[in-house]
């Protein structure tokens, strides 16, 4: 990709929209709780902590009520015309939130406070349904990770800047709040004009026939229905294993999210020994640390769905969050930033706060891109929506938690949140157990990318759902690593049973899936064997590699490929991805100046290039044929890779 995506219109207008609509209902609602605690309170006779609480289930309550609506909306509208109408729909708000603010109505601001929770439940089952329309598959990763970084920097911008207004002069304080709440109402919805036209088509090679069944199914009328949307849309949810998991593990990220910011105001107070700056100060921390997160897992994803990240992530957050909770309290109140920067104790703090974010970065958007892809289009919003109804009520359970280990059991703010480590941790352990192929995946993709400059393209071939083939030229001893850690979706490969056997490595073979081949001469049933394993794998929909040469080369050229790979097709009409792989050859794992594993390693960082080809329908899948690919293909990663010699123009050398 030669331009980043915040340069480019299939991914610009959305970001800015989506940031700007954060950054307004944070800066809407700080106005309205500083309002609340220099107005309400001190001229009105209010309860603060009842008007603050209040404040908050209002806000969260249309979440509860309107997102399974808001989900069915994205199902069955152009989503570029729902989002142009609701960001409309904020610039009105905003305008009623100017004139509220500037008669310091805090009635009328109660009620606009209900109003934009039910925009905002109603875009968010919208914005994430939109994006893979946008973005393909391979792209998405990095897409969410840059809307996460907008979301949280204009949440911790509108917050900072909402008490920067308030501190202003009263004739100056209460204009620019109103200029700024219409002024970026109406950007965010020029920026949606801007929304390039929603490719229809969906890119998935499977449920086009699907999603068309779904819509013809689903168009009856559009009721408001709050109750029972919520039920059947949490129920639908509930029916895909994989995405309920997905939600679940979302919504506590939003528990523990909402547990951590509710308290960091007291924790700036009370542990830091800080006033309002203090607080200004842990909130960047805590948003560098999430944009990291999020910016290094759409790196180290590399265009995949590395769900490997998730339980890192959560262990990242966990060991951090246990790191805070050593943090002594402090003997003064209210001291000033030139006094607190110069105790260590607060740079432990501010970089435990700065690894918080990152697991938290790091966590989350595996999670998101996996309910997008995960998801038929025409179910996208209300599988979204069914997310937020979660998250929204996790967040009450975080409230509820906070008060039962604050108030009820009296615990200080160190063991409140070294028990939100303990969950973390126990998270991530948990996730790592039930699920190790995916963390074994990222692992050897890390391995890999520390002993190789590895260059990659053509990762978006491989289908993004369905059973299918890889079959590439085999160089080395390393080619299986390197394909596998490279594949957008974990792979099933065949070895031989005697490497698979082997007593140190047996372990892991079993666990990443690896299926053993037998020779026909040893046991002539062990091809019939290996042939009903790869059946078995490509009807459950896995991605199966196959090294159709059957042994290493001993020249550096391909050698013909063998009858097996006709086999399996002829059992299994499937798409075969054809792959080059160039490099390797002269590796220690390879048969060049004598057979491979025999000597010592010569060469670190060695330039391996990896291109796959366009699928080859099953119809179409000849012996012949996908060795003249593969070939081709093997030249194209030589020529890129050869020192003095230009890279191939076709495709994209980052993607």
């Amino acid at each position: 990709m030669s331009r980043g995506l915040l340069t480019q219109r299939r991914f610009a207008p959305f970001f800015w929209v989506q940031a700007l609509g954060a950054f307004n209902d944070n800066l809407f609602r700080n106005t309205l709780l500083l309002m609340l605690t220099f107005v309400a309170v001190p001229r009105l006779g209010w309860d603060l902590g009842l008007a603050i609480n209040l404040a908050a289930g209002l806000f969260i309550l249309p979440f509860l009520l309107f997102s399974a609506w808001g989900g069915e909306l994205a199902d069955r509208f152009d989503k570029r015309r729902l989002v142009r109408l609701l960001k409309f729909v904020e610039c009105v708000l905003m305008v009623l939130a100017a004139l509220a603010v500037w008669y310091q109505n805090l009635v009328a601001l109660f009620v606009l406070l209900v109003l934009m929770g039910v925009q905002s439940a109603l875009f968010g089952a919208v914005k994430f349904a939109i994006l893979p329309q946008h973005l393909p598959s391979y792209e998405l990763g990095r897409g969410n990770a840059w809307v996460h970084v907008g979301t949280f920097a204009a949440i911790l911008a509108g917050a900072l800047l909402a008490g920067v207004f308030a501190a202003l002069p009263d004739p100056l304080s209460r204009p620019a709040i109103m200029a700024t709440l219409v002024g970026v109402a109406l950007v965010g919805w020029g920026a949606s004009l801007a929304l390039p036209p929603v490719d229809t088509a969906e890119p998935s090679t499977e449920g086009s026939a699907t999603d068309a069944s779904l819509r013809s199914a689903e168009r009856g009328r559009l009721r408001f229905r709050p109750l029972s949307s919520l039920i059947e849309v949490l129920r639908g949810g509930v029916h895909s294993p994989v995405l309920w998991s997905a939600i679940l593990a979302i919504s506590v990220f939003w528990f523990l999210g909402a547990s951590f910011l509710t308290q960091l105001p007291a924790w700036a107070r009370v542990v830091a020994g800080g006033a309002e700056a203090m607080l200004s100060v842990l909130l960047v921390a805590i948003a560098c640390g999430f944009g990291a997160g999020a910016l290094a897992c759409a790196k180290l994803s590399g265009g995949r769905l590395e769900l490997g990240l998730v339980p890192l992530g959560a262990l990242i957050l966990g060991a951090a969050s246990l790191l805070l909770a050593g943090v002594d309290s402090a003997t003064t109140m209210g001291q000033p930033l030139t006094v607190l920067f110069d105790d260590p104790r607060v740079w432990r703090m501010l970089g435990g706060l700065m690894l918080v974010g990152l697991g938290g970065g790091i966590y989350i958007v595996p999670l998101y891109t996996l309910l997008q892809l995960g998801s038929h289009e025409a179910q996208r919003g209300r599988i979204i929506a069914a997310n937020n109804i979660c998250n929204a009520l996790l967040m009450v359970v975080a409230a509820g938690y906070g008060w039962l280990m604050l108030s009820v059991l009296g615990l200080d703010l160190q063991s409140f949140v070294a028990s939100l480590g303990g969950i973390a941790l126990a998270v991530g352990v948990a996730m790592v157990v039930r699920r190790p192929r995916p963390v074994l995946r990222l692992l050897v993709f890390v391995l890999v990318a520390l002993i190789y400059r590895l260059r990659l393209r053509g990762r978006h071939h491989v289908p993004a759902s369905g059973a299918a083939l890889v079959v590439c030229n085999h160089v080395s001893f390393m080619d299986a690593l390197v394909i596998g850690g490279a594949c957008p979706r974990p792979l099933r490969f065949l070895m031989d049973r005697p490497i698979y056997e082997s007593p140190w490595l047996n372990w892991l073979f079993r666990l990443v899936g690896a299926i053993p081949v037998d020779s026909e001469r040893s046991d002539p049933g062990g091809l019939r064997r290996t042939l009903d394993q790869v059946s078995q794998a490509l009807r459950h929909g896995e991605v199966v590699m196959v090294f159709p040469e059957g042994r290493l080369t001993r020249d550096g050229e391909m050698q013909s490929f063998r009858r097996g790979l006709d086999l399996i097709l002829a059992r299994n009409p499937v798409p075969v991805v054809p792959a080059g792989l160039a490099g390797l050859w002269g590796s220690w794992t390879s048969n060049r100046d004598g057979p491979a594993l025999t000597r010592l390693p010569r060469r670190f960082q060695a330039r391996v290039a990896l291109v796959f080809g366009e699928p080859v329908p099953a119809a179409e899948a000849r012996r012949g044929e996908l060795a003249a690919r593969v070939k081709a293909l093997k030249q194209e990663a030589d020529a890129w890779i050869t020192p003095g010699r230009k890279a191939p123009s076709r495709g994209n050398a980052a993607e």
